[in-house]
Order: structure tokens, then C-alpha cells, then sequence
């Protein structure tokens, strides 16, 4: 990698903080077995000048979605479940399910939700929103969940996924693609299939063998002080924000409901060992997660032509979608400088990862920065990295 080139990231993150943009950020860049790019910029906490180090913990949001289709997939090796079941074999409540249109009319489903539409987004579940009919109603059951969070009533993960149940589909399983809360209901599959909670299985088959030691679904009391605040876009920048969103808790106590979808923290360093394993072909350091076989199955487009022309769009344009990642199959569409078979995927705070073997490289960037996903910063600071390839 040519430093110079790469010292373009330091360039483009210090201007977006001096411009209140971003508060702070760390970014990883792994090449060809080596660390070769691992700096912070700007602040974890802006109000007590607090400054991004590299233990610095981060809400992951989405980001948590691709170490959930990890863990299935340990299930998937261990022959516990088969991807084709039907989803009402571990919770019968989504047997019979409904969709509903636009004026409010509900139909019957022809095919049944299967646990491999839940690891590729083909579910028909949504996340909350008011612009169509399905999202308002995922909606009300949200507020109604949100509103125990903190009480003896809190809803489990189990008891999320069947609530969620109770809400009609915005499309027959199978038909299209769409970003939901497909990942929320596999982490109340893997719990019913392994007997097991879901950080309590991931604790023992994902963290403790890769060394992940600063992740989990909340944030222990003695860690707290390296905990970053979140911040919210605003007209003149961003401004703390301490709200909560898709029912996660203030992450300073073990939740109920340990969301599969976006409930992780980490630090960067602890989810380049997760990627590293990805990249390793499901091992690192002599410790072995999944197997070749798997991974390669994992990370490849499992989209069908139809699905594929629904999620032409955003950060999913150009690219295919497997195991809650995104897969990118075409550069020019996806305008980008990086390869296909690139995989990887981002989170509502701003964290992001991508995983490249073709060219034997990872990319990790995390901010904390509500609303962010993959914007046009991580699309130029992806743009740097590939410049800089030798």
C-alpha cells in the first residue's frame, strides 16, 4: 500500500470534523496479513474533549447483522436447522401469514417465510416507517415494545419475534428484496435452536475463540468511560443525541430483548478479528469458526434476477446481497474502484466493513453518527484505499 496515498484518509477525516460533520472516527485498512493503516481522528465524547482511541467502544447497529448470519451458520454446519425450513417450524405464530396492501387490504401468503429468506432480506418483514402500509403497523408494535423497555414487562428476543408476527408482510417470501427486521427474528431462531441466549451463544462459539473481549449487547460499568456518545446530523453539524432507536436500551445493563439486527457494541480492532476470520476463510490465528465451504456460501450473491432488480438502489447498487451482506457483483453500477466479490455491510451509527479477497484486504471505518449507513465519506475514504493500492 503507498502511505502517501493512504495519508489522503487523514486529509478527508480531519476536514469533516473541523467542519462538525463527524465528532470522531477510527479506521482500520488490513492488507495481505498486515495492519497497515490503524488511526483515530476527533472525539468519542465532543462535550468532555474525550478522544476516539483505538479501544474506543462503538455502537455496531447494523453491523451486528453479519456476525448474527454467523452464528446461524455455525448451526447451519453443526446440522441443526436446514435454510429451506419454514420459519414457523421454531416459531409457529408465522404459519398463515398475511400481506397487506397499501389501502389496508390483507391477503393470504403462498409460500412460507424460510429461514434462508430471513439470511438474505426475502422475508417480507420491514423495519418501521410510515411510507407504506406494512411499516406503520411494524411501527406500533415497535412503540409498544419501546415503551417496556426499561419495566418488568420488557419483551425477550423470542418474545420480539413473535410480537412481529402479529404484523402483516409487505410481500410474498421470496419475491423481492427489503431491508427489515429479518435479522431480529434469526437471533430468536438461533436462541430456540441452540437452547441457548443469544449473547450467550455468541460469547461461546464467535467471541471468546476469536478474542472479541470488548463485545457484547451492553457495555460492563468498568468499560462504560470508553464508550462513545452518539451524535444526530444537524443544519449546522451534529449535537449529542440520547435517544433510543428500534428498542435498544442505553446499552449500561444486560437487555431483554438482545437484538440480532442491531444490538452489538465493539471496537474496531475486536470486529477486524471478526473480519479477518471472514477473510481467512472462516479461521484466524489457528482458531477455526466456520469452515471454506461455508464462507464461500456465505459471501456470494444469493439473489434471484428478480430480487436483484429490487435492491438496485443506495448502498446496495451494483451489488447482490447473501447472509446479511452486501456482495458487490458490479463495479461500474456500484461505482466503485474496489472488486467484485467484495463483501461486507454498514450501520445506522456509521460503522462499516468490507471484506475483499480478491485482493486480500479489509476495510473498517467507524463514527458514531445516527442516520449514516454507508454515505458519500465512507464511499471517498473507499476510494482512497483502493488508490493506494500498490
Amino acid at each position: 500500500m503507498d502511505e502517501k496515498k493512504l495519508s489522503y484518509i487523514d486529509k478527508l477525516l480531519n476536514s469533516e470534523i473541523k467542519n462538525n460533520r463527524i465528532a470522531g472516527a477510527s479506521v482500520m485498512v488490513y492488507k495481505d496479513g498486515e495492519t497497515c493503516y490503524n488511526r483515530q481522528f476527533g472525539w468519542a465524547d465532543k462535550e468532555n474533549k474525550i478522544a476516539v482511541q483505538k479501544d474506543t467502544i462503538f455502537r455496531l447497529y447494523s453491523c451486528t447483522k453479519p456476525i448474527t448470519a454467523t452464528a446461524l451458520m455455525i448451526l447451519f454446519e453443526r446440522g441443526e436447522l436446514e435454510l429451506e425450513y419454514p420459519l414457523y417450524k421454531y416459531i409457529p405464530s408465522y404459519k398463515d401469514m398475511k400481506i397487506v396492501s397499501e389501502d389496508g387490504t390483507l391477503t393470504d401468503c403462498n409460500t412460507d417465510i424460510t429461514i434462508r429468506d430471513l439470511l438474505n432480506m426475502t422475508s417480507g418483514l420491514v423495519y418501521p416507517g410510515g411510507w407504506f402500509e406494512a411499516g406503520r403497523r411494524v411501527e406500533a408494535v415497535f412503540k409498544d415494545i419501546h415503551s417496556k423497555l426499561y419495566t418488568n414487562e420488557a419483551v425477550t428476543t423470542v418474545e420480539f419475534a413473535e410480537k412481529l408476527s402479529e404484523t402483516p408482510l409487505f410481500f410474498e417470501p421470496g419475491k423481492m428484496w427489503n431491508y427489515g427486521t429479518s435479522a431480529d427474528v434469526l437471533g430468536a431462531v438461533i436462541e430456540i435452536v441452540s437452547g441457548m441466549k443469544l449473547s450467550e451463544f455468541m460469547k461461546k462459539e464467535i467471541f471468546e475463540p476469536l478474542k472479541m473481549n470488548d463485545t457484547a449487547f451492553y457495555v460492563p460499568k468498568e468499560k462504560l468511560s470508553r464508550f462513545s456518545k452518539l451524535y444526530m446530523p444537524t443544519d449546522d453539524g451534529v449535537e449529542l443525541f440520547e435517544g433510543s432507536h428500534l428498542c435498544i436500551t442505553d446499552y449500561k445493563n444486560p437487555p431483554a430483548f438482545e437484538s440480532g439486527g442491531a444490538g452489538l457494541v465493539s471496537t474496531a480492532s475486536d470486529y477486524m478479528r471478526f473480519a479477518r476470520m471472514l477473510l481467512g476463510g472462516g479461521m484466524l490465528d489457528g482458531v477455526r469458526i466456520l469452515s471454506e465451504n461455508t464462507v464461500r456460501f456465505m459471501t456470494q450473491n444469493h439473489m434471484t434476477n428478480e430480487q436483484y432488480w429490487s435492491m438496485q438502489y443506495g448502498s446496495t447498487k451494483g451489488c447482490g446481497y447473501g447472509s446479511l451482506m452486501r456482495v458487490v457483483v458490479d463495479t461500474a453500477a456500484a461505482t466503485t474502484n474496489g472488486d467484485a466479490g467484495e463483501f461486507g455491510w454498514d450501520g445506522w451509527t456509521g460503522t462499516y466493513f468490507s471484506v475483499n479477497p480478491k485482493s486480500n484486504m479489509i476495510i473498517l471505518y467507524f463514527i458514531q453518527k445516527c442516520g449514516t449507513g454507508m454515505d458519500d465519506i465512507t464511499k471517498r475514504l473507499r476510494q482512497i484505499v483502493y488508490g493506494a493500492i500498490n
